[in-house]
């Protein structure tokens, strides 16, 4: 991908935050506030995702940024949660909202 593709890309997809909720480091509640002082637009409200009919964290899209939690995993999500990450990143590549089901 060339850079004018890639910040044609960032401009219309926005940017992908994730934070796992057992991080210590980087506590998802820190997250959440500094998103919310952003001031965005809530585009869908905070709702579970899941893998396997298994709630695999939480997600909320706001106009530019999309944000998710991934249950389970700590500071080094794609280490400790490696489907999930795929999942998350797959889904966010593809424009698509994580599974709601």
């Amino acid at each position: 991908m060339e850079r004018v593709d890639s910040v044609t890309w960032t401009r219309t997809q926005g940017y992908l935050l994730f934070s796992g909720d057992t991080d210590s480091v980087v506590p998802i509640t820190a997250t959440r506030y500094s998103i919310d002082a952003l001031n965005l637009t809530t585009i869908a409200n905070w709702h579970a995702w899941y893998d396997n009919s298994k709630v695999a964290g939480w997600s909320q899209i706001y106009k530019g940024l999309t944000f998710v939690s991934v249950t389970g995993a700590g500071h080094q999500v794609p280490r400790l949660r490696p489907r999930q990450a795929f999942i998350l990143l797959r889904s966010f590549l593809e424009n698509k909202a994580m599974q709601r089901s």
